[in-house]
């Protein structure tokens, strides 16, 4: 990095223009979309195991999304 100038041309205008140096984004693997398609991955693999019945009462209410996207995930 040292051997590399510090001004370079501009590829559209090609006035002197200094280099900037930004951390590379190579994953995207803390956001929300990436934990979700884990999730998905990993329950076609290794299933939720189930030991009883819920009590009677407490049944969990399915939960509905209005989003697009989300149509094209695996149904359960």
């Amino acid at each position: 990095m040292d051997s590399v100038p510090d001004m370079v041309s501009c590829p559209t205008c090609r006035r002197p223009a200094p280099r900037k140096i930004s951390a590379p984004r190579l994953s995207v693997s803390g956001s929300a979309a990436f934990k979700l398609i884990d999730a998905t991955k990993r329950s076609a693999h290794e299933p939720e195991v189930v030991s009883s019945l819920p009590a009677a009462g407490r049944r969990k209410k399915q939960q509905y999304t209005e989003n697009p996207l989300h149509r094209k995930l695996p149904r359960q």
